[in-house]
């Protein structure tokens, strides 16, 4: 069954997300990770983009390519706009294409000072289209952003610009991770009035350290809301109790959007699978 086809057949899809380890000596834990996450019967797991190669790290292929044939669960490989023209990016997807995975999430991608703007990619709906012309059997999957991406200058603005996605043919959604599930329900009221049908999966992120504090949220531009501010300003010097405190917020912000009706929910485990372990118990009754 496609990732796809199972937002078709399932209440509600369950999904981790993992990234390339940055050394290839990393490669042996980043196995054993994912051999871990299996036990959590995910629908998909999704990986970022990594180049690999002369950078030294593990390509985003090599990962999706183990996932999907020696973890045995279904990939679903992220490819970006920066750095990427069309010729790179067709012959990342005909490595794809070899390796057996045909799900890729389309991105802009964060402007970084290593990775030039796209001349052929301005959006990533622009990477949608071209994906859906070079490899009309694969499937696509786009990203979107409960409280607005940064650069949009209205929610409303950028909820119309998901139907271009759709148009172009993007087949699922996957957000940008958020704290308040409030702004997810706007979101989602938004996106179905404007005519976007895609299903959408709802992505969370437990927040277990304090450098995740300092580094990730702030990076997210999520709003946070009086309830994880006071966890974090009761816990920030308590590591053992901010982990569970934070992995207890998960849970919860998790079980209300699956009775809330999510087409999905996606785990942003950062590569620990003990952290989606204690997720998963708290929610696989309702899964």
């Amino acid at each position: 069954m496609t990732i796809t086809e199972k937002f078709q057949n399932k209440r509600c899809v369950f999904s981790i997300e993992c990234f390339p380890p940055k050394q290839t000596t990393q490669m042996g834990k980043m196995k054993a990770t994912l051999q871990a996450m299996r036990a959590l019967n995910p629908d998909f797991i999704s990986v970022t983009f990594g180049a690999g190669g002369s950078a030294g790290g593990v390509s985003t292929v090599e990962v999706a390519d183990y996932i999907q044939h020696e973890v045995g669960v279904p990939a679903l490989a992220h490819l970006i706009c920066m750095g990427n023209d069309q010729t790179s990016a067709a012959r990342i997807l005909d490595e794809l294409e070899q390796a057996g995975v045909r799900d890729v999430l389309a991105l802009r991608g964060d402007r970084t000072p290593t990775r030039p703007e796209s001349p052929d990619f301005k959006h990533a709906s622009d990477l949608t289209a071209f994906i859906k012309w070079k490899k009309p059997g694969f499937s696509v999957h786009g990203a979107c952003y409960p409280e607005a991406h940064p650069e949009a200058a209205t929610l409303q603005q950028d909820v119309e610009n998901l139907r271009i996605k759709q148009a172009n043919g993007a087949e699922h959604l996957l957000t940008q991770l958020f704290f308040d599930n409030m702004h997810f329900y706007r979101f989602l009221n938004l996106a179905r009035r404007a005519g976007v049908t895609l299903p959408v999966s709802a992505g969370v992120m437990p927040i277990v350290k304090r450098s995740q504090i300092e580094r990730t949220v702030a990076l997210s531009s999520a709003s946070l809301p009086s309830e994880f501010t006071r966890m974090v300003s009761r816990f920030q010097d308590d590591p053992d109790s901010l982990y569970e405190a934070g992995i207890e917020y998960a849970v919860n912000q998790l079980r209300d959007l699956i009775e809330g009706g999510a087409d999905g929910v996606h785990l942003y485990a950062m590569n620990d699978a003990n952290v989606a372990a204690k997720v998963y118990e708290g929610i696989k009754d309702l899964l």
